[in-house]
């Protein structure tokens, strides 16, 4: 249950601000179908974490047990700094919009997750735990978490919503989880 909730928040807090919700807000200002823009983050997601999270496990795997708190540590650290640091809008005029609501945002979605914080972020979560598929549904859960309110919302939430706060949130949370993932290590020691 660790594996999901942690996923789960990481993920959610992690996600305000990235380009992909971003890239939420511009599909639904493009089209008007929002089940389709939902089921399309959905199938997306849950395709690039499971392999995302695959990796990490099977990296974890190879990785001497001694060395993999130290290596997450350092790639929590990581991540809580790339947080801190705002995503552009990369959303411009795509060829994939003909494609119609569910088909753009799939393909889209999936390709902007490659390389994004929060794919990353599913890496180091499965390294971490050993429940690969809790970690897969948690981050898709997170996700959605994220995703969705802007997709029903749209514009209105964007404005209200303080996203430095978010991105400096979602850091401390995983520079917490670098220092827990130690903490496990001195302790044991």
């Amino acid at each position: 249950m660790d594996a999901f909730l942690t996923s789960t928040i990481a993920v959610a807090i992690a996600e305000i601000g990235d380009k992909t919700q971003l890239l939420s807000l511009f599909l639904v200002a493009r089209y008007s179908r929002r089940s389709a823009i939902i089921m399309g983050i959905l199938l997306a997601t849950i395709l690039n974490h499971a392999l995302s999270a695959w990796l990490g496990a099977w990296v974890a795997a190879w990785i001497p047990e001694a060395w993999l708190p130290w290596i997450l540590a350092v790639s929590f650290v990581l991540i809580a700094l790339w947080l801190l640091i705002p995503d552009k809008d990369d959303s411009d005029d795509s060829r994939f919009l003909g494609m119609g609501a569910f088909m753009a945002t799939t393909v889209m979605f999936f390709l902007a997750e490659i390389g994004d914080k929060t794919q990353i972020a599913t890496v180091v979560l499965a390294a971490r735990f050993t429940e690969t598929t809790w970690v897969i549904i948690g981050t898709t859960a997170g996700m959605l978490l994220a995703n969705i309110p802007v997709i029903m919302a749209g514009h209105w939430l964007m404005d209200r919503m303080p996203l430095a706060t978010a991105r400096v949130s979602a850091s401390i949370l995983f520079a917490a989880m670098a220092v827990v993932t130690l903490s496990s290590v001195i302790w044991n020691s």
